[in-house]
Protein backbone atom coordinates (compact mmCIF):
# COMPACT_ATOMS: atom_id res chain seq x y z
CA UNK A 1 0.00 0.00 0.00
CA UNK A 2 1.15 3.60 -0.83
CA UNK A 3 0.01 4.38 2.59
CA UNK A 4 1.83 1.97 4.57
CA UNK A 5 4.90 2.90 2.74
CA UNK A 6 4.66 6.34 3.59
CA UNK A 7 4.02 5.88 7.72
CA UNK A 8 5.74 2.15 8.21
CA UNK A 9 9.54 3.40 8.05
CA UNK A 10 9.42 5.67 10.97
CA UNK A 11 7.15 3.05 13.34
CA UNK A 12 9.34 0.43 14.85
CA UNK A 13 8.21 -3.41 14.80
CA UNK A 14 8.06 -3.24 18.64
CA UNK A 15 5.42 -0.22 18.87
CA UNK A 16 3.79 -1.66 15.83
CA UNK A 17 2.58 -4.81 18.27
CA UNK A 18 2.21 -3.20 21.50
CA UNK A 19 1.52 0.38 21.06
CA UNK A 20 2.70 3.00 24.04
CA UNK A 21 -0.84 3.40 25.15
CA UNK A 22 -1.10 -0.28 25.92
CA UNK A 23 2.45 -0.48 27.24
CA UNK A 24 1.42 2.15 29.85
CA UNK A 25 -1.62 -0.02 30.72
CA UNK A 26 -0.18 -3.29 30.13
CA UNK A 27 2.56 -2.36 33.14
CA UNK A 28 -0.07 -0.21 35.20
CA UNK A 29 -2.17 -3.37 35.44
CA UNK A 30 1.10 -5.40 36.47
CA UNK A 31 1.60 -3.27 39.36
CA UNK A 32 -1.89 -3.81 40.70
CA UNK A 33 -0.89 -7.95 40.37
CA UNK A 34 2.05 -7.08 42.30
CA UNK A 35 0.82 -5.67 44.63
CA UNK A 36 -1.85 -8.28 45.21
CA UNK A 37 0.75 -10.88 45.43
CA UNK A 38 2.60 -8.57 47.84
CA UNK A 39 -0.47 -8.77 50.27
CA UNK A 40 -1.34 -12.45 49.48
CA UNK A 41 2.38 -13.32 50.63
CA UNK A 42 3.01 -10.58 53.42
CA UNK A 43 -0.67 -11.91 54.97
CA UNK A 44 0.29 -16.06 54.52
CA UNK A 45 3.57 -14.86 56.96
CA UNK A 46 0.74 -13.05 59.36
CA UNK A 47 2.23 -9.58 58.85
CA UNK A 48 -0.37 -7.31 58.34
CA UNK A 49 -0.11 -5.05 55.97
CA UNK A 50 -3.84 -3.37 56.14
CA UNK A 51 -3.00 -2.52 59.72
CA UNK A 52 0.82 -0.60 58.65
CA UNK A 53 -1.25 1.25 56.04
CA UNK A 54 -4.01 1.74 58.42
CA UNK A 55 -6.29 0.53 55.92
CA UNK A 56 -10.09 0.39 56.69
CA UNK A 57 -11.02 -3.52 58.20
CA UNK A 58 -13.34 -5.16 56.90
CA UNK A 59 -16.46 -5.32 58.13
CA UNK A 60 -17.10 -8.67 58.65
CA UNK A 61 -14.53 -11.74 58.70
CA UNK A 62 -16.98 -12.87 55.59
CA UNK A 63 -15.82 -10.35 53.17
CA UNK A 64 -12.95 -11.31 51.07
CA UNK A 65 -9.50 -10.53 52.28
CA UNK A 66 -7.62 -7.20 50.77
CA UNK A 67 -6.03 -9.62 48.51
CA UNK A 68 -8.37 -10.97 46.97
CA UNK A 69 -10.30 -7.88 46.18
CA UNK A 70 -7.06 -6.61 44.67
CA UNK A 71 -7.09 -9.77 42.06
CA UNK A 72 -10.68 -9.16 41.22
CA UNK A 73 -9.55 -5.56 40.18
CA UNK A 74 -6.67 -7.05 37.98
CA UNK A 75 -8.89 -9.64 36.73
CA UNK A 76 -11.75 -6.93 35.43
CA UNK A 77 -8.83 -4.97 34.10
CA UNK A 78 -7.07 -7.69 32.37
CA UNK A 79 -9.97 -9.03 30.80
CA UNK A 80 -10.66 -6.51 28.08
CA UNK A 81 -6.96 -5.66 27.72
CA UNK A 82 -6.39 -9.16 26.52
CA UNK A 83 -9.33 -8.31 24.42
CA UNK A 84 -8.61 -5.26 23.56
CA UNK A 85 -5.24 -6.33 22.32
CA UNK A 86 -6.77 -9.36 20.16
CA UNK A 87 -9.14 -7.30 18.17
CA UNK A 88 -6.40 -4.54 17.44
CA UNK A 89 -3.78 -7.27 16.74
CA UNK A 90 -6.44 -8.64 14.16
CA UNK A 91 -7.11 -5.06 12.84
CA UNK A 92 -4.10 -4.03 12.38
CA UNK A 93 -1.82 -6.98 11.08
CA UNK A 94 1.14 -5.26 11.60
CA UNK A 95 0.34 -2.65 9.68
CA UNK A 96 1.80 0.79 10.33
CA UNK A 97 -0.91 2.65 8.58
CA UNK A 98 -3.64 0.58 10.27
CA UNK A 99 -2.02 0.47 13.90
CA UNK A 100 -2.38 4.97 13.39
CA UNK A 101 -6.23 3.74 12.22
CA UNK A 102 -7.37 2.00 14.93
CA UNK A 103 -5.82 4.42 17.49
CA UNK A 104 -8.80 4.10 19.36
CA UNK A 105 -8.84 1.04 20.18
CA UNK A 106 -6.00 1.05 23.39
CA UNK A 107 -7.34 5.16 24.03
CA UNK A 108 -10.58 3.44 24.67
CA UNK A 109 -9.09 1.27 27.44
CA UNK A 110 -7.41 4.14 28.82
CA UNK A 111 -10.58 5.67 29.37
CA UNK A 112 -11.36 2.30 31.53
CA UNK A 113 -8.34 1.63 33.61
CA UNK A 114 -9.10 5.35 35.13
CA UNK A 115 -13.03 4.41 35.49
CA UNK A 116 -12.30 1.45 37.58
CA UNK A 117 -9.95 3.56 40.05
CA UNK A 118 -12.59 6.47 40.13
CA UNK A 119 -16.25 4.82 39.73
CA UNK A 120 -17.31 2.33 42.66
CA UNK A 121 -17.07 -1.33 41.92
CA UNK A 122 -19.79 -4.13 43.30
CA UNK A 123 -16.19 -6.14 44.34
CA UNK A 124 -14.55 -3.17 45.83
CA UNK A 125 -15.06 -1.80 49.39
CA UNK A 126 -16.77 1.78 49.35
CA UNK A 127 -14.82 3.14 52.47
CA UNK A 128 -11.66 1.53 51.25
CA UNK A 129 -11.63 3.15 47.54
CA UNK A 130 -12.34 6.33 49.14
CA UNK A 131 -9.54 6.01 51.38
CA UNK A 132 -7.40 5.21 48.47
CA UNK A 133 -8.52 8.45 46.47
CA UNK A 134 -8.33 10.50 49.42
CA UNK A 135 -4.82 9.36 49.81
CA UNK A 136 -3.59 9.81 46.31
CA UNK A 137 -5.17 13.74 46.39
CA UNK A 138 -3.27 13.69 49.51
CA UNK A 139 -0.08 12.89 48.40
CA UNK A 140 -0.22 14.38 44.99
CA UNK A 141 0.59 17.33 46.44
CA UNK A 142 3.11 16.28 48.81
CA UNK A 143 1.23 15.72 51.77
CA UNK A 144 2.24 13.47 54.47
CA UNK A 145 -0.29 11.49 56.79
CA UNK A 146 0.21 11.15 60.90
CA UNK A 147 1.82 8.58 61.75
CA UNK A 148 -1.65 7.13 63.19
CA UNK A 149 -3.62 7.96 60.37
CA UNK A 150 -1.57 6.43 57.58
CA UNK A 151 1.94 7.68 57.07
CA UNK A 152 3.66 4.55 55.93
CA UNK A 153 0.38 3.93 53.26
CA UNK A 154 1.18 7.42 51.96
CA UNK A 155 5.05 6.85 51.78
CA UNK A 156 4.50 3.39 49.99
CA UNK A 157 2.30 4.71 47.25
CA UNK A 158 4.63 7.18 46.80
CA UNK A 159 7.66 5.52 46.43
CA UNK A 160 5.93 3.28 44.27
CA UNK A 161 5.08 6.42 42.21
CA UNK A 162 8.92 7.32 41.64
CA UNK A 163 8.91 3.43 39.98
CA UNK A 164 6.18 4.82 37.81
CA UNK A 165 7.94 8.17 36.54
CA UNK A 166 8.59 7.05 33.26
CA UNK A 167 5.74 5.58 32.64
CA UNK A 168 4.23 8.38 33.93
CA UNK A 169 5.98 10.44 31.54
CA UNK A 170 4.67 7.45 28.59
CA UNK A 171 1.22 8.29 29.67
CA UNK A 172 1.34 11.76 29.03
CA UNK A 173 2.96 11.35 25.91
CA UNK A 174 0.45 9.03 25.03
CA UNK A 175 -2.58 11.57 25.80
CA UNK A 176 -0.30 14.77 24.56
CA UNK A 177 -0.10 13.18 20.80
CA UNK A 178 -3.87 11.78 21.13
CA UNK A 179 -4.89 15.65 21.35
CA UNK A 180 -2.39 16.57 18.59
CA UNK A 181 -3.12 16.84 15.17
CA UNK A 182 0.39 16.34 13.88
CA UNK A 183 0.42 13.10 15.91
CA UNK A 184 -1.32 9.73 16.24
CA UNK A 185 -1.09 8.49 19.98
CA UNK A 186 -0.37 4.85 18.34
CA UNK A 187 2.60 6.20 16.46
CA UNK A 188 6.36 6.89 17.01
CA UNK A 189 6.32 8.20 20.51
CA UNK A 190 6.95 11.78 20.13
CA UNK A 191 8.92 12.66 24.10
CA UNK A 192 9.03 16.18 22.70
CA UNK A 193 5.54 16.69 22.76
CA UNK A 194 4.52 20.19 24.80
CA UNK A 195 8.05 21.05 24.91
CA UNK A 196 11.49 19.37 25.29
CA UNK A 197 11.11 19.99 28.82
CA UNK A 198 7.42 19.28 30.03
CA UNK A 199 8.01 15.28 29.56
CA UNK A 200 10.86 15.56 32.06
CA UNK A 201 9.00 17.32 34.55
CA UNK A 202 6.36 14.80 34.39
CA UNK A 203 8.54 12.58 35.40
CA UNK A 204 9.96 14.22 38.32
CA UNK A 205 6.42 15.22 39.87
CA UNK A 206 7.00 12.31 41.92
CA UNK A 207 10.37 12.69 42.79
CA UNK A 208 9.16 16.07 44.11
CA UNK A 209 6.16 14.43 46.39
CA UNK A 210 8.85 12.42 48.00
CA UNK A 211 11.04 15.75 48.76
CA UNK A 212 8.71 17.59 50.10
CA UNK A 213 7.12 14.49 52.26
CA UNK A 214 10.55 14.09 53.42
CA UNK A 215 11.12 17.90 54.24
CA UNK A 216 7.05 17.49 55.97
CA UNK A 217 8.53 15.23 57.94
CA UNK A 218 11.87 16.73 58.79
CA UNK A 219 10.36 19.72 60.18
CA UNK A 220 7.62 17.74 62.62
CA UNK A 221 10.60 15.80 63.71
CA UNK A 222 12.14 19.77 64.33
CA UNK A 223 9.41 21.01 66.04
CA UNK A 224 9.26 18.05 68.63
CA UNK A 225 12.75 18.31 69.55
CA UNK A 226 13.95 15.47 68.02
CA UNK A 227 16.48 14.15 65.77
CA UNK A 228 15.92 15.62 61.95
CA UNK A 229 18.87 14.72 60.19
CA UNK A 230 17.87 11.56 58.54
CA UNK A 231 15.00 13.05 56.48
CA UNK A 232 16.80 15.80 55.26
CA UNK A 233 19.26 12.90 53.91
CA UNK A 234 16.14 11.34 52.50
CA UNK A 235 15.20 14.63 51.08
CA UNK A 236 18.84 14.86 49.28
CA UNK A 237 18.46 11.21 47.74
CA UNK A 238 15.22 12.31 46.15
CA UNK A 239 16.88 15.09 45.26
CA UNK A 240 19.74 13.34 43.11
CA UNK A 241 17.18 12.41 40.22
CA UNK A 242 16.97 15.70 38.98
CA UNK A 243 20.12 15.96 37.46
CA UNK A 244 19.72 12.53 35.70
CA UNK A 245 16.01 13.98 33.81
CA UNK A 246 17.23 17.35 33.11
CA UNK A 247 20.60 15.80 31.94
CA UNK A 248 18.44 12.68 30.03
CA UNK A 249 16.34 15.50 28.36
CA UNK A 250 19.55 17.71 27.38
CA UNK A 251 20.85 13.90 25.64
CA UNK A 252 17.92 14.43 23.36
CA UNK A 253 17.89 17.66 22.23
CA UNK A 254 18.87 17.26 18.72
CA UNK A 255 21.67 19.98 18.71
CA UNK A 256 23.46 19.46 22.16
CA UNK A 257 26.44 21.76 20.96
CA UNK A 258 23.68 24.35 21.43
CA UNK A 259 23.33 23.95 25.15
CA UNK A 260 27.15 25.12 25.36
CA UNK A 261 28.64 21.55 25.70
CA UNK A 262 29.77 18.57 23.47
CA UNK A 263 27.99 15.51 23.39
CA UNK A 264 30.77 13.59 25.13
CA UNK A 265 30.75 16.35 28.11
CA UNK A 266 27.41 15.75 28.20
CA UNK A 267 27.39 12.04 28.81
CA UNK A 268 30.09 12.27 31.24
CA UNK A 269 27.97 14.67 33.66
CA UNK A 270 24.89 12.04 32.91
CA UNK A 271 27.17 9.07 33.92
CA UNK A 272 28.46 11.26 37.04
CA UNK A 273 24.64 12.09 37.79
CA UNK A 274 23.02 8.80 37.45
CA UNK A 275 25.72 6.83 39.71
CA UNK A 276 25.36 9.28 42.55
CA UNK A 277 21.63 8.78 42.56
CA UNK A 278 22.19 4.75 41.71
CA UNK A 279 24.43 4.39 44.43
CA UNK A 280 22.87 6.75 47.01
CA UNK A 281 19.37 5.12 46.27
CA UNK A 282 21.00 1.34 46.99
CA UNK A 283 22.51 1.98 50.35
CA UNK A 284 19.18 3.63 51.36
CA UNK A 285 17.64 0.42 50.24
CA UNK A 286 19.45 -1.62 52.21
CA UNK A 287 20.48 0.37 55.25
CA UNK A 288 17.26 2.75 55.61
CA UNK A 289 14.74 0.82 54.04
CA UNK A 290 15.11 -2.43 55.43
CA UNK A 291 17.41 -1.73 58.30
CA UNK A 292 20.32 -4.22 56.88
CA UNK A 293 23.88 -4.03 58.16
CA UNK A 294 25.79 -4.36 54.84
CA UNK A 295 27.34 -0.39 55.04
CA UNK A 296 27.47 -0.96 58.83
CA UNK A 297 30.78 -0.86 61.01
CA UNK A 298 32.63 -4.22 60.63
CA UNK A 299 31.52 -4.73 64.61
CA UNK A 300 27.77 -4.41 63.66
CA UNK A 301 28.12 -6.57 60.28
CA UNK A 302 29.77 -9.19 61.70
CA UNK A 303 28.11 -9.49 64.74
CA UNK A 304 27.62 -13.15 65.55
CA UNK A 305 23.92 -12.43 67.20
CA UNK A 306 22.69 -12.39 63.08
CA UNK A 307 23.91 -13.73 59.61
CA UNK A 308 26.33 -11.83 58.21
CA UNK A 309 25.15 -8.08 57.33
CA UNK A 310 21.46 -9.02 58.58
CA UNK A 311 20.10 -7.56 61.47
CA UNK A 312 19.05 -9.57 64.50
CA UNK A 313 14.92 -9.42 64.53
CA UNK A 314 13.25 -10.51 61.03
CA UNK A 315 10.17 -12.10 60.15
CA UNK A 316 11.87 -13.91 56.79
CA UNK A 317 13.22 -17.18 58.05
CA UNK A 318 15.51 -17.79 55.07
CA UNK A 319 18.44 -15.81 55.00
CA UNK A 320 19.05 -15.69 51.62
CA UNK A 321 16.02 -14.20 50.75
CA UNK A 322 17.84 -11.26 52.26
CA UNK A 323 21.05 -11.61 50.05
CA UNK A 324 19.49 -12.44 47.24
CA UNK A 325 17.26 -9.03 47.51
CA UNK A 326 20.27 -7.27 47.95
CA UNK A 327 21.26 -9.01 44.86
CA UNK A 328 18.33 -7.94 42.47
CA UNK A 329 18.13 -4.53 43.87
CA UNK A 330 21.63 -3.82 43.21
CA UNK A 331 21.48 -4.89 39.91
CA UNK A 332 18.58 -3.17 38.93
CA UNK A 333 19.24 -0.12 39.96
CA UNK A 334 22.40 0.09 37.41
CA UNK A 335 20.46 -0.72 34.63
CA UNK A 336 21.91 1.92 33.28
CA UNK A 337 25.32 0.83 32.39
CA UNK A 338 24.02 -0.85 29.28
CA UNK A 339 24.66 2.73 27.65
CA UNK A 340 28.78 1.68 28.27
CA UNK A 341 28.66 -0.87 26.12
CA UNK A 342 29.49 -0.98 22.77
CA UNK A 343 26.73 -3.55 21.60
CA UNK A 344 24.12 -2.19 24.49
CA UNK A 345 24.39 1.42 24.29
CA UNK A 346 21.40 1.90 21.85
CA UNK A 347 19.10 -0.04 23.74
CA UNK A 348 17.73 2.04 26.33
CA UNK A 349 16.80 4.23 22.66
CA UNK A 350 14.89 1.36 21.59
CA UNK A 351 10.93 1.58 22.41
CA UNK A 352 11.30 -2.19 23.33
CA UNK A 353 14.54 -1.20 25.41
CA UNK A 354 12.40 1.45 27.22
CA UNK A 355 9.51 -0.77 27.86
CA UNK A 356 11.88 -3.62 29.53
CA UNK A 357 13.58 -0.89 31.78
CA UNK A 358 10.26 0.33 32.97
CA UNK A 359 9.16 -3.57 33.66
CA UNK A 360 12.14 -4.15 35.77
CA UNK A 361 12.08 -0.73 37.61
CA UNK A 362 8.29 -2.27 38.60
CA UNK A 363 9.71 -5.78 39.29
CA UNK A 364 12.23 -3.75 41.41
CA UNK A 365 9.69 -2.28 43.63
CA UNK A 366 7.69 -5.13 43.72
CA UNK A 367 10.40 -6.65 45.58
CA UNK A 368 11.30 -3.81 47.32
CA UNK A 369 8.00 -3.64 48.82
CA UNK A 370 8.17 -7.11 50.78
CA UNK A 371 10.94 -6.39 52.49
CA UNK A 372 9.94 -2.49 53.14
CA UNK A 373 7.29 -4.14 54.55
CA UNK A 374 8.43 -6.75 56.84
CA UNK A 375 11.06 -3.95 58.08
CA UNK A 376 8.34 -1.91 59.11
CA UNK A 377 6.43 -4.96 60.94
CA UNK A 378 9.30 -5.65 62.65
CA UNK A 379 10.43 -1.86 63.68
CA UNK A 380 6.20 -1.89 65.23
CA UNK A 381 6.56 -4.77 66.76
CA UNK A 382 10.52 -5.48 68.02
CA UNK A 383 10.76 -1.26 68.28
CA UNK A 384 12.21 0.82 65.90
CA UNK A 385 15.68 1.29 65.10
CA UNK A 386 17.32 3.73 67.27
CA UNK A 387 18.09 6.54 64.81
CA UNK A 388 15.17 5.76 62.71
CA UNK A 389 11.85 8.01 63.29
CA UNK A 390 10.56 8.26 59.53
CA UNK A 391 7.83 5.84 59.79
CA UNK A 392 7.04 3.93 62.72
CA UNK A 393 5.17 5.25 66.13
CA UNK A 394 7.52 6.27 67.98
CA UNK A 395 4.89 7.68 70.90
CA UNK A 396 4.65 4.61 73.03
CA UNK A 397 8.81 4.37 73.08
CA UNK A 398 9.33 0.79 72.12
CA UNK A 399 12.64 -0.78 72.69
CA UNK A 400 13.80 -4.03 71.15
CA UNK A 401 13.48 -7.03 72.99
CA UNK A 402 16.54 -8.08 74.48
CA UNK A 403 15.20 -11.37 75.63
CA UNK A 404 14.03 -12.76 72.64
Amino acid sequence: MDGDAAVEPALDGFSRVLPLPYRVSLIIVLGIWAWGLNLHYLALIKIDVPSLIRYPPRASPHHPPHHLSCYRLATVLSLPLVLSLLLFWALTHGSAADVAAWELLPNLYLVLLVAAFVAPLPFLSRSGRSRTLATLRRISIGGLAEAGDGKFGDVLLADALTSYAKVLGDLFVSLCMLFSSSHSSTGPPNRSCGGAYLVPFVIAVPYLIRLRQCCIEYLRVHRANQRGGVHLANALKYSTAFPVIVLSAMQRSKQPSTLGMSEATLFRLWLAAVFVNSAYSFYWDVARDWDLHLFSPRKDRDSPEYPWALRRHRWFHAKELYYAAILVDGMLRCTWSFKLSPHLDHFNDLEGGIFLMEGLEVLRRWIWIFFRVECEWVRNHRGPAPDDILLGDMTNGNKYDEDD
